[in-house]
């Protein structure tokens, strides 16, 4: 069952961030269509996110202006990579943003709200520059959230 499995995984890692509830058959995840369209949603969240770690990786050879910015701001481009991603995996999976801890989840459901929460608050981080200069326009705008 999903809840030996989630037990065993638990035991396993040692150390547990966020709710342990599962959402399937419920009010958050009630059919399997539901659930479908929480994985379609992964890709809005991820793909913005790797376009400006792929725009880090560019730097060098298509804008020396900008690559001096990164370098004087977050020591270069490999350290603001790891800013991003630091962030990214230590609060876009850790539970937040649902109404209360039950809704939180451990399953699909639970981990896109908070990855969802992390979206949307990713114009407060100190690396959102970074994202304007990749040409990021949001997680839901145009094609991948880019002009």
């Amino acid at each position: 069952s999903a809840h030996s499995i989630l037990h065993r995984t638990q035991k396993a890692v040692g150390r547990w961030v966020g709710s342990a509830m599962i959402h399937v058959g419920d009010r958050n995840v009630p059919n399997a269509l539901v659930f479908i369209d929480k994985y379609n949603q992964v890709a809005s969240i991820l793909n913005p996110v790797v376009r400006v770690l792929e725009f880090l990786d560019t730097l060098e050879r298509s804008s020396r202006g900008v690559a001096g910015f990164v370098e004087q701001t977050f020591g270069g481009a490999e350290q603001a990579k790891k800013l991003i991603l630091a962030d990214f995996f230590r609060s876009a999976f850790d539970g937040s943003g649902a109404d209360n801890f039950f809704d939180a989840g451990s399953c699909i459901d639970g981990r896109l709200t908070s990855a969802w929460n992390w979206c949307s608050t990713v114009e407060k981080k100190p690396f959102f520059s970074v994202f304007l200069l990749s040409g990021f326009v949001g997680f839901n705008g145009g094609p991948e959230g880019f002009n």
